[in-house]
């Protein structure tokens, strides 16, 4: 076994776990305002409203292949009675037409961002580096999938990759199933340890939260600035208008 072996498969994955969890505590606790998707919704909407779908679908279905692929075994999709031919098929079609809708999805919002001045000026450098590292994750991921399985003859990560994935949890790391792996999903996999490294900084951390918070808040009180602005004088007796009641403060 190689020491970059162990370096890229073994310590490389624990490192970006524990910078992944102990950064969104830290984010959480010093950082509790900035938990935000940093909406520019309101410097431009017409790219937004095609990007943004296209992105969020297609990262969705993204997120639930690898989520079946890595994290189901094979051994039960097989007593499921899911042949390794269906699965395969399955796997390369949706997996396909999710990459694609996700790249151009977030192809349009790179643009917007880029193009668009108020947008582009309030792109922060962790956002650009985040963009940058997401869309290198997703064409590496897209590119693995189609030269290994429609242009090459096929390749069954679930043998070597997902092994190896569930071997991290099980605190058992096999470096020697990713180091035979096809360079393509070795770069996919590097990228993607980046990406959940850099996450916490970022607005990705918007993924990890709901709205729960909203059904039980209180009602949002407004008070008009005419009338309860600091330093404002009681209105002089004899000038209301007619039938309204005016509350004056007594000391």
């Amino acid at each position: 076994m190689k020491a970059l072996d162990v370096v890229l498969w073994v310590v490389a994955p624990y490192v970006a776990l524990t910078v992944f969890v102990l950064g969104h505590v830290w984010r959480y606790r010093y950082d509790k305002f900035g938990w935000t998707t940093r909406s520019s919704q309101m410097y431009e909407s017409r790219l937004l409203r095609i990007g943004s779908p296209l992105f969020h679908f297609g990262i969705l279905v993204v997120l639930l292949g690898h989520i079946g692929g890595l994290v189901i075994p094979k051994s039960w999709t097989e007593a499921a009675g899911i042949s390794e031919e269906v699965y395969h098929l399955v796997a390369v079609v949706l997996g396909t037409i999710a990459g694609v809708a996700t790249l151009g999805g977030i192809a349009i919002l790179i643009y917007r961002r880029r193009t668009v001045g108020p947008v582009f000026t309030a792109t922060t450098r962790n956002d650009k580096l985040m963009y940058a590292v997401l869309a290198l994750t997703i064409v590496l991921g897209l590119a693995a999938t189609v030269m290994a399985n429609i242009v090459g003859g096929g390749y069954d990560y679930r043998t070597t990759i997902s092994p190896w994935f569930r071997s991290i949890f099980y605190f058992q790391p096999d470096p020697a199933l990713m180091a035979g792996a096809p360079l393509l999903f070795q770069l996919h996999a590097l990228s993607a340890l980046l990406l959940f490294a850099i996450w916490p900084f970022t607005r990705l951390v918007h993924m990890l939260t709901a709205p729960v918070g909203y059904l039980t808040r209180p009602y949002v009180v407004y008070r008009s600035r005419d009338e309860q602005r600091a330093g404002a004088r009681d209105p002089r007796r004899g000038w209301e208008p007619t039938g309204a009641v005016t509350e004056h403060r007594s000391k």
